[in-house]
């Protein structure tokens, strides 16, 4: 099983869908995503299946602005205990600092960060968002959501006005630069490496009306009772992987050696985490896989090989049993040419 997200991520998804003329549990069905859980907010989904999800719906119902819209319906409280944690924060640094450390909570797949800033500006920093690209495709309307998701809550602790310079975004536009800027307030830059909200550095020193040392130290003894998945044996045997996958044999014995331990001893930590090496390897080959067919036009004999098949017809055999559907199949559901 890939990263997760928790439920909360998709607050609001159905009555926007049923609100575009969609089928939100049809769609539920189709990404293997469980109604049920869906009613808990601390129940986890897949990220990979959440964001093709987003992406897919997106496009079929001709809503390109999905994720700014969505976020709309979102508020902090869709980061749950994390959430209490950051509102008692004493200052934005202090805050962005604990969503730093507990966003694997959220979903071990995103990190949050500060960062100079990418365009080279004396006195601005980069407050980043991202996606391990090793763990779950990119997905334009999974970063627009977490992008807008983030400044709202800024404009919610801090005030509407709260030093924003600009938003970089990585992908080409979805929408009219307009709908960007209505969403944001500001100016919003595309083709840059980071997703991230660009502000002034002295945003950092802040202080929140909200701050109380003894709810933040109490909320943050709770968030390290969570264990961090990445940090699981299985986490890291998948970073290796994807690391080399396509490049070197993903082997056993070449996960052993990246992680400086024996292959025995691999395997056994794998087994106390009720997994094998096999299963993780497929699990990196599928998720390399289908990002390669739904983002890339790259022949399908190519992503074979970057994917660690020395035959094509080992792919289509192999996609077949993780998508039940041909390669071409998968590309084509995507929107892309075969």
């Amino acid at each position: 099983m890939g990263p997760m997200i928790r439920a909360a991520s998709l607050r609001g998804f159905a009555p926007l869908v049923r609100e575009l003329g969609g089928d939100p549990d049809a769609l539920y069905a189709r990404f293997g995503i469980d109604v049920g859980a869906l009613a808990h907010d601390d129940a986890l989904v897949s990220i990979t299946d959440h964001d093709r999800m987003l992406d897919v719906t997106a496009r079929e119902l001709d809503c390109p602005d999905l994720g700014l819209r969505l976020a709309t319906s979102q508020d902090i409280t869709i980061l749950g205990p994390m959430a209490v944690a950051i509102e008692a924060s004493s200052t934005v640094a202090e805050a962005v600092e604990c969503a730093s450390s507990f966003i694997f909570v959220h979903s071990p797949a995103l990190s949050i960060g500060v960062e100079p800033d990418p365009r080279g500006v004396r006195g601005v920093v980069a407050l980043t968002y991202r996606k391990d690209p090793r763990q779950s495709p990119y997905s334009p309307q999974g970063i627009e959501l977490g992008l807008a998701l983030f400044h709202q809550v800024a404009a919610f602790l801090i005030g509407e006005r709260y030093g924003l310079r600009s938003v970089e975004i990585p992908h080409a536009p979805l929408s009219p630069v307009s709908r960007y800027v209505e969403a944001f307030g500001a100016e919003v830059k595309f083709g840059g490496e980071t997703p991230a909200l660009r502000v002034h550095r002295s945003t950092m020193d802040a202080t929140f009306e909200s701050a109380n040392a003894a709810i933040h130290a109490m909320a943050l003894k709770h968030l390290r009772s969570h264990e961090n998945p990445t940090r699981t044996v299985a986490a890291r045997v998948r970073l290796a992987l994807a690391e080399v996958l396509g490049n070197s044999d993903p082997s056993l014995d070449t996960a052993a050696r990246l992680l400086q331990v024996q292959p025995r001893t691999l395997q056994r930590h794998l087994a106390q985490e009720n997994t094998t090496f096999e299963l993780v390897l497929d699990q990196v080959r599928h998720e390399a896989a289908r990002r390669y067919l739904t983002m890339t036009d790259l022949p399908m004999s190519q992503i074979a090989a970057l994917v660690g098949f020395a035959e094509q017809s080992t792919l289509s055999r192999a996609v077949r049993r993780w998508e039940g559907q041909s390669p071409r199949e998968v590309r084509h559901a995507a929107g892309l040419s075969s």
